[in-house]
């Protein structure tokens, strides 16, 4: 078994301008998409008991291409504009990926 082991990054953030965060994102897709050590999958969730409350999972191959991906400038300057359009500091949680199941 390798060294390296899928990585997931939960990003948590509240906003009341979703329409303006998706756009943002698009954006930043654009950056990183086909990038080495850019995020391999994005998975958005709203919460349904909380109407401005989102998670973002983003998947990396390993935790070191996530954090290579978290120190390019252009991560830095998304996550301040993505900080702008939220009603309280967005926050993250790492995780390693210890098992999946396709089930379909």
């Amino acid at each position: 078994m390798g060294t390296s082991q899928r990585f997931v990054q939960i990003l948590e953030f509240e906003t009341d301008r979703i329409d303006e965060m998706r756009a943002l994102a698009e954006e930043g897709e654009q950056g990183v998409t086909g990038r080495a050590d850019g995020p391999t999958r994005r998975l958005v969730l709203k919460d349904r008991d909380q109407p401005n409350r989102y998670l973002v999972v983003i998947e990396f191959d390993s935790h070191e291409e996530a954090m290579r991906n978290s120190d390019d400038p252009e991560t830095g300057k998304f996550a301040e504009r993505m900080a702008a359009l939220c009603t309280r500091p967005p926050s993250f949680t790492d995780c390693d990926v210890q098992d999946t199941t396709e089930f379909r």
